[in-house]
């Protein structure tokens, strides 16, 4: 995946990158050491059973973290920072989905030099698990 350069002046309102990857047990298992966040529902599978969603569900934070590779893409290089992001949690993860991570440019803020993105992550069915909104800070 490569970073396109660009100059703050080369963006505009409408400008979007997408970013795709499916979840995989070994995502759930390295991001429960990493975050700490062992939660029986993400990593029991006996217990996941006896809940609503009848199985193990990926973290939130893990397919929201697709958010931090899609509006990378968006700033691209030389620098710029994320510096703000909403998120609404709207359908569970499971291993095995495939989401899409997509961030557009919806405003842009030149004298802050910042791009304002609406951002959504949605699976393999066309359901939008995860939609937000993104401030990003050109250098």
């Amino acid at each position: 995946m490569a970073h396109v350069q660009r100059d703050f002046s080369s963006f505009t309102v409408g400008d979007a990158q997408t970013f795709a990857k499916t979840i995989t047990e070994a995502d759930i298992v390295l991001f429960a050491g990493v975050s700490g966040d062992t939660y029986p529902l993400h990593v029991d599978a006996e217990y996941a059973k006896t809940t609503r969603y009848g199985q193990r569900v990926a973290h939130g934070m893990l397919a929201a973290s697709l958010f931090s590779t899609v509006n990378g893409l968006v700033l691209g290089t030389p620098g710029g920072v994320y510096v703000e992001q909403s998120l609404k949690f709207r359908h569970p993860v499971y291993i095995g989905d495939t989401l899409t991570a997509r961030s557009e440019i919806v405003s842009i803020d030149a004298e802050k030099r910042r791009l304002h993105c609406a951002t959504t992550i949605v699976n393999q069915h066309g359901k939008t698990v995860i939609a937000g909104t993104a401030i990003l800070q050109k250098d």
